[in-house]
């Protein structure tokens, strides 16, 4: 069974760079995704795990540098941090559903482990110095989660990757029905970077005093409730 109503993505959108700032940023991107793709190939599920492990660290970083900077300012901070937040509890699910679908071998659990200490120091650094930078990154990383689930579709729907049941825990977290396929998460996992794409392109273009894009709608999450909370 597939989902009634597939999200929609536009799969065109792409912030053209404009001066520096954004050329750096577009080639740390380029640059790693020449890696993963020399790496991972074709196994989709593989680099989902070791990526959105990577992909989880932004949103929190930003939220806690905003958190302190209002703080400090004693200011609103006008919806940031709880995006940010929300970005990077995202990101984990999305991490927590490829894990049951790939299974990463224990080189790959070192790189996640590896990969998340250096990106971490090295976005904390960049956000401190660079905050516009630093969302314009994640903003291009999400153009490229976006192709990658896409050419991820095209291998299912084609053949060379089983469809093969959706984890419990993706069913739960987006309300998917019970019959849900891998194809359904992937479609449900494209629209969330999507929609991150937009929110820290549209994150960077307010620090730079340009105007806002359209963003695109976020496919509907389930709050997952703490087990201290369910346990009797």
């Amino acid at each position: 069974m597939t989902l009634a109503t597939p999200p929609l993505v536009d799969l065109s959108i792409h912030h053209p760079p404009i001066n520096m700032s954004d050329r750096v940023a577009l080639g740390i991107t380029k640059f790693l995704r020449l890696f993963a793709d020399t790496f991972f190939a074709k196994r989709y599920g593989h680099r989902a795990v070791v990526l959105e492990t990577v992909a989880a660290v932004p949103g929190m970083v930003g939220a806690t540098l905003n958190h302190l900077k209002c703080l400090r300012r004693m200011e609103d901070d006008r919806g940031w941090i709880r995006t940010l937040m929300d970005e990077a509890e995202n990101e984990r699910m999305h991490l927590m559903t490829f894990i049951e679908v790939a299974k990463p071998t224990a080189f790959e659990r070192f790189m996640v482990i590896a990969a998340q200490w250096v990106f971490y120091l090295f976005f904390f650094g960049l956000y401190l110095i660079a905050p516009k930078t630093a969302h314009r990154l994640v903003g291009y990383f999400e153009e490229e989660a976006v192709i990658s689930y896409t050419h991820y579709l095209a291998e299912i729907d084609e053949g060379r990757s089983p469809n093969v049941a959706a984890p419990a825990i993706a069913i739960r977290y987006w309300d998917l029905p019970a019959t849900a396929t891998l194809r359904d998460v992937v479609l449900v996992v494209r629209a969330d970077e999507a929609h991150h794409r937009d929110v820290n392109h549209g994150f960077a273009n307010d620090l730079a005093g340009l105007p806002q894009g359209a963003v695109a709608p976020c496919p509907p999450h389930v709050e997952l409730t703490p087990h201290w909370k369910t346990a009797a």
